[in-house]
This record gives C-alpha cells, sequence and structure tokens, in this order.
C-alpha cells in the first residue's frame, strides 16, 4: 500500500484538514513568525492525527518558545504510531521547559525508532539539557537519533550528561550529535 504525503506550509491549512487521515506529513513553516500559542494549537492538531507514522515537521526561526515546544511535546505523545520524526525547532527561543516538555512528549512515542531533533541557538542550559536527555533515553524503540543543540547554553560537563542519557537508550543503534 503506497502512503500519500500530505504537504503544508500554512497552519491554517494543517489544522483545517482531515487529521484523522494523515499517515506521512510533511510541514515547513520555517521563518513563518509562529508564536508560542500557534505552536500549541499545530500541538492540539498533531495530537489528533493518531494514524500518523511519518513527521518531518520545519518550525526553524520562529519564536515558538518554552510554552510552544512544550505544546508541541503534548501533541506528538498522542502520535501513538508515529516512528520516523524530524524535527527542525532551531532558533524559537526553547529553554528549560520546552527542551524539558518536548522530551518527556517524545518518550511517550513508544513507535518512535527514528528521530533528527534540530535544536541549534536555543537557550538550552544544564536543567533543560537534562530534561531532554532523559525524555530521549526512554524513547523504547529509538535506533536511530540525530541531535543538534550546537550554539546553546551548555558547558562541556553537560554534553556529556546529555550524550551519557541518550547512550541508555536500549536499541540505539545510530547516534549523530553536534553541540560545538
Amino acid at each position: 500500500m503506497i502512503q500519500q504525503i500530505k504537504y503544508y506550509k500554512e497552519l491554517e491549512e494543517f489544522l483545517s484538514s482531515s487529521l484523522l487521515s494523515h499517515q506521512v506529513l510533511h510541514i515547513d513553516l520555517t521563518s513563518n513568525n509562529i508564536c508560542p500559542k500557534g505552536a500549541s494549537g499545530l500541538g492540539s492538531g498533531l495530537a489528533n492525527c493518531i494514524n500518523l507514522s511519518n513527521l518531518t515537521l520545519g518550525l526553524g526561526w520562529n519564536q515558538i518558545g518554552d510554552e510552544g515546544a512544550s505544546g508541541l511535546g503534548y501533541g506528538l505523545a498522542n502520535c501513538i504510531n508515529l516512528s520516523n520524526l524530524t524535527l527542525d525547532l532551531y532558533r524559537n527561543n526553547i529553554g528549560a521547559m520546552g527542551a524539558s516538555g518536548l522530551g518527556s512528549g517524545l518518550a511517550i512515542c513508544i513507535n518512535l525508532s527514528n528521530l533528527a531533533l534540530d535544536l541549534y541557538g536555543n537557550k538550552i542550559g544544564a536543567m533543560s539539557a537534562s530534561g531532554l536527555g532523559s525524555g530521549l533515553a526512554n524513547c523504547i524503540n529509538l535506533s536511530n537519533l540525530k541531535l543538534d543543540l550546537t550554539s546553546n547554553e551548555m558547558n562541556e560537563s553537560q554534553k556529556f550528561k546529555v550524550i551519557s542519557k541518550c547512550l541508555k537508550s536500549k536499541r540505539l543503534v545510530v547516534f549523530e550529535k553536534k553541540f560545538q
């Protein structure tokens, strides 16, 4: 059976679509002035995509902050069939609460096996890195992880803690990381 890929470049267009029907979805809202409320609304929409197996979500260069990242985490937690996720959240002012909320949501995605998570240029520090790492470590079926935490607010010790937590994922085979 061939799955139809749905593409969206407008938040409202996605939210008004038939959410239950989506299996493979590509949403590109890069540089689209998405605020925390908009990202939380996107999360609520994704929560209704219970048949979703593959998601590519481009949200770079917006202002979703902690509230928006947590809202996305909440929504993704309901995507119980999600196995492949590419999440571009670079340059979004995400800090402690947002990274932890996102990590908690991803930890509930029990079928997630491939994750590419780009958090370049946010405000992720010690507490947020720890929460994110713990969440990723609890992704029980994660086998491939690409994680970009470049240009955040972590020292070498904090970076090592994130790596250590991610490596605790029992099925992890491929782990690519960027921390410069």
